[in-house]
């Protein structure tokens, strides 16, 4: 009992998850989010609101918002919220005509421009209905304080069943009871007694020290190293570009779709990783994109932060936020997609050696130390820092169909939030053999996203069709070639306009 005693809150947020709080500010709001569209005819708001909360009791999270610790003497905790009304988080809506791909983008991005509540719980979900094509369409938001990208995945599959008839879930022995808040003075005592009780976490690793060196010794050799990393990338300036200007609080959102297996063979056929390829075309919709405005060189690369997921897998479902991140760097000077792929492939590899990740995981670790008062002011410096140009992040999700209410969902495109001084975010998601392009955007700063949205379409096919160059296929195989990448209800982009050439 002694030992569990000294155990911290498991409702305290970490400082990962505490600093998504500071971050957030009325231009940059810090949820994450999602568009879904499913086929069929859409339920009825009664039936979602229903089964959304027949499966609660697989999320404790949420029904649960933040309680703030007096005098900032510690982070905040997750709270049960006794007001708790599933209909305030559950919204409905439908599209005007004609109802397409265009006008579900336009509502998203009003939606995803909408701050959450920090008085209720951090989520909401939207039922759109009005897609044409007998679809409809669920916008998911959640604050990142309550979810990273890999527990989100893990979430929705909570919320999504992997048969079109599933087995009914079983229902809680009881009905959910909200526990009773704490008052300031007990959230206080706690976060004392636990700052108390931190030095007997650092001296139970001492004793594990004592009882290895060599094995520890050459993690913290690692560590250092990689921290040491870390420290050399983030003493670089991101280069200047008309993607870090001061954002507002209104967003443009839009996607992209593409072929997995297709993103499978370019790695086959050039070298490197489906994450390389990804990075690979979105430099080069970068580059086409900068081009036009005349700001771009043979030499130009961009900086971009990549999230990793360090979440064990006996992690997985668990809510918060297990990642770190290294610096990518992006050569959108370079115009040959196979060049830019080796280039990319090159740094990655780099990036891996220098154990960046490691050093990045090793410090979010180190600040659960950090007195919240410091935290705060560090992810404020951090944010009005050019230190990356853009966030890429690319979420590995379920390769099999999910179904809601016996409604197959055929596409997902992830939204990552924007920081105060960018004003573009990537977020990549593969669902059962696609790859969701979610592009997030500023609405002032980049009013033309829908032409760097035809960019990556353009850069995808372009090294399609570098790639399909080098592979010798028989004739007639066609089982081996690649499809083209194309979005639901949009016409494949060379029904369009060509593709321009590689040079």
């Amino acid at each position: 009992m002694a030992e569990s005693a000294a155990v911290t809150n498991p409702d305290r947020l970490t400082a990962l998850d505490s600093s998504f709080l500071h971050l957030e500010r009325d231009a940059a709001h810090m949820h994450v989010a999602g568009t879904m569209i499913l086929e069929g005819e859409p339920p009825a708001y009664d039936e979602l609101t229903a089964h959304v909360l027949s499966r609660l009791h697989l999320v404790p999270r949420y029904r649960q918002r933040l309680a703030h610790v007096p005098l900032h003497q510690g982070r905040p905790v997750w709270v049960d919220d006794p007001h708790f009304n599933v209909a305030f988080h559950i919204r409905h809506a439908a599209l005007p005509a004609p109802g397409g791909d265009e006008e579900l983008a336009r509502l998203a991005g009003r939606v995803f421009s909408q701050v959450l509540d920090r008085s209720r719980p951090l989520w909401e979900l939207w039922l759109v209905e009005g897609l044409s094509g007998n679809r409809f369409a669920l916008l998911s938001k959640a604050h990142h304080a309550l979810v990273d990208g890999v527990s989100g995945v893990d979430i929705a599959t909570v919320l999504f069943d992997r048969e079109r008839t599933p087995e009914p879930i079983e229902p809680p022995e009881s009905e959910w009871v909200p526990r009773p808040l704490p008052s300031g003075a007990q959230l206080l005592a706690d976060a004392l007694i636990e700052r108390l009780t931190a030095p007997a976490e650092m001296a139970r690793g001492v004793r594990a020290l004592l009882r290895g060196p060599r094995r520890v010794a050459g993690r913290v050799v690692h560590s250092l190293e990689g921290v040491s990393a870390l420290a050399r990338a983030g003493l670089q300036v991101a280069p200047p570009s008309p993607l870090n200007v001061r954002i507002g609080p209104h967003r443009r959102f839009t996607w992209v779709s593409g072929d997995l297996d297709e993103f499978r063979a370019i790695k086959s056929a050039l070298g490197g990783t489906v994450n390389d390829a990804v990075l690979a075309v979105v430099a080069g919709a970068l580059g086409r994109y900068l081009r036009r405005r005349g700001c771009v060189d043979r030499e130009a690369v961009l900086r971009a932060m990549v999230p990793v997921s360090v979440r064990a897998e006996v992690e997985r479902g668990a809510l918060g936020n297990r990642v770190t991140a290294m610096w990518a760097p992006l050569p959108i000077g370079i115009e040959s997609p196979v060049a830019r792929l080796a280039a990319i492939r090159r740094s990655m590899e780099g990036l891996k050696r220098s154990g960046q990740a490691v050093g990045a995981q090793v410090l979010t670790q180190l600040s659960g130390f950090a007195p919240p008062t410091i935290l705060a002011q560090a992810a404020r410096l951090q944010a009005h820092q050019r230190l990356f140009n853009l966030v890429i992040t690319n979420v590995p999700g379920p390769q099999t169909p999910l179904y809601l209410l016996g409604r197959r969902m055929v596409a997902v495109y992830p939204m990552v939030p924007l920081a105060v001084n960018q004003a573009l975010g990537v977020a990549i998601l593969s669902y059962a053999g696609q790859l969701g392009f979610g592009l997030n955007a500023d609405y002032d700063a980049l009013p033309d996203l829908p032409a760097l949205a035809d960019d990556l379409r353009d850069a995808i096919s372009e090294l399609v069709a570098a790639a399909r160059e080098t592979i010798e296929v028989e004739p007639g195989d066609a089982s081996r070639r690649p499809a083209r990448a194309t979005d639901p209800g949009r016409p494949a982009r060379s029904a369009r306009r060509p593709a321009r050439a590689a040079t």
